[in-house]
């Protein structure tokens, strides 16, 4: 016996969790499901009559249009994804599959909320990016960049600010900064380095949105306007603490941030933290490595990898290079009459006279106690070298007063210059180094 079913089919279709509109020729909802609400925002009430592609959010409103066409020129669109703006803001990612009615002149569609599905997608694939920019990146300012580009992909993000607390000085610096008004966030008063010091004392995200109904103390006046700049600002929290802000700003009027921006955001902080404090111990390890822990001048090491370069270059272009070998006489009874910690302050200002009578280009090092050594990466003549070693000796014969003591310092220094006293780096150093033991043979001779 056949069942006669008298209910409304309005009544089964409000059941589903999806929700099922009706939109006729003109883009305006002539039907809606009660699931609506919950995916939009608004009751059926509301958006009945309302044109379709208001609600769509701007960036994809373009091929929305393009696919309605489709559609009302008879091809089903199956799996079709844009993104909403609902009644409070917030934007919700959709899935749609649609197809037009001819009897009743009526786009028929269902769309399913994959908000969620969007929303882990993207922390998955922000996630892997910043893991691989993580270990692909050479330092620090390659991988702000990247995670500005990783960022910019799901956010509206051509200011943008990367600030980190320096313990030595005790303040923010900015390794990376990208602004169309404020160009340098260190000044005082700036609103990027009030917002990131704000985010760094409290540890929290801020959003800043036009027409904010209570806008964190201090940032009042940056929401009054409809056409007012979002700015949004998020911590960079680590095991160790804060250790940093990161800060995106829009163009005025343009698209808003959102708390679900915000929330992802945070998450792809957590790992931005991650990645600075694995590079920044990277380098400070490569450090440790290349360079004198006493002086900060290049060690043996990276010297040789610096004369290996400058060679090469002389040899490819016959140009000059040369080696100063300098050694500090009786450098032991400093130590001995003054202490290790005047003798680790000489050492120091010997470090930055020798650097004060060289070129930038130039590298001084330290290799062992008291022994510094030179390297001019290109000379002209022959002549050149030798200046440079007379104007070491008057800079460093020039007194000395630490801790309290007025000290002088002798020294005696080799020179070795390619191409006249080698062609090899081991050449270079061993004839540097007796022209400095010779060097100081006569200066003892000449006390005795």
């Amino acid at each position: 016996m056949a069942i006669r079913n008298s209910a409304p089919l309005a009544s089964y279709i409000d059941l589903l969790l999806d929700a099922v509109c009706a939109v006729d020729k003109q883009g305006r909802f002539v039907f809606v499901s009660a699931a609506c609400e919950r995916v939009f925002g608004y009751t059926p009430d509301e958006l009945v009559g309302q044109q379709m592609i208001d609600l769509v959010h701007p960036a994809d409103r373009q091929r929305t249009l393009d696919a309605a066409r489709d559609i009302m020129a008879g091809e089903p669109k199956l799996n079709f994804e844009n993104r909403y703006v609902r009644k409070d803001g917030r934007v919700v990612h959709i899935l749609w599959s649609a197809r037009w009615s001819e009897v009743d002149q009526l786009r028929i569609a269902v769309a399913r909320d994959i908000t969620d599905r969007k929303q882990a997608e993207s922390r998955q694939a922000a996630l892997y990016a910043i893991s691989e920019a993580a270990h692909a990146a050479e330092d620090l300012l390659a991988l702000f960049k990247r995670i500005h580009l990783i960022i910019g992909e799901w956010l509206p993000a051509l200011n943008f600010s990367v600030a980190l607390y320096d313990e030595h000085c005790a303040q923010l610096n900015f390794p990376y900064h990208i602004d169309d008004h404020e160009p340098q966030p260190e000044q005082p008063g700036t609103v990027t380095g009030r917002l990131c010091a704000e985010v760094m004392r409290t540890g929290l995200p801020i959003l800043l949105t036009p027409d904010q109904a209570v806008p964190p103390a201090g940032f009042e006046g940056l929401t009054a306007e409809q056409t007012s700049r979002c700015w949004l600002g998020v911590p960079l929290n680590s095991q160790n603490g804060t250790i940093g802000a990161l800060i995106v700003k829009s163009v005025p009027g343009g698209e808003r941030y959102t708390e679900q921006d915000k929330e992802l955001l945070q998450f792809v902080c957590a790992q931005v933290a991650t990645a600075i404090e694995r590079k920044q111990l990277h380098a400070r390890l490569q450090r440790m490595a290349q360079y004198d822990q006493l002086t900060q001048l290049p060690n043996r090491e990276l010297l040789r990898e610096r004369l290996k370069d400058s060679l090469t270059v002389a040899k490819e272009e016959s140009g000059r290079m040369a080696l100063l070998y300098v050694d500090l006489d009786r450098f032991k009874q400093v130590n001995d009459t003054h202490g290790h910690a005047v003798g680790d302050m000489m050492l120091q200002a010997v470090a930055n006279r020798l650097k004060g009578c060289v070129r930038e280009t130039d590298t001084v090092s330290r290799i062992g106690g008291d022994e510094f050594v030179v390297l001019l990466h290109s000379i002209h003549s022959a002549e050149d070298a030798d200046r440079v070693a007379a104007k070491i000796r008057q800079v460093l014969a020039q007194p000395l007063r630490l801790d309290g003591h007025s000290l002088n310092i002798h020294t005696s220094i080799g020179v070795a210059r390619y191409p006249d006293h080698g062609t090899e780096e081991k050449q270079l150093f061993r004839h540097a180094d007796e022209a400095m033991y010779s060097a100081k043979r006569e200066h003892h001779l000449r006390l005795v």
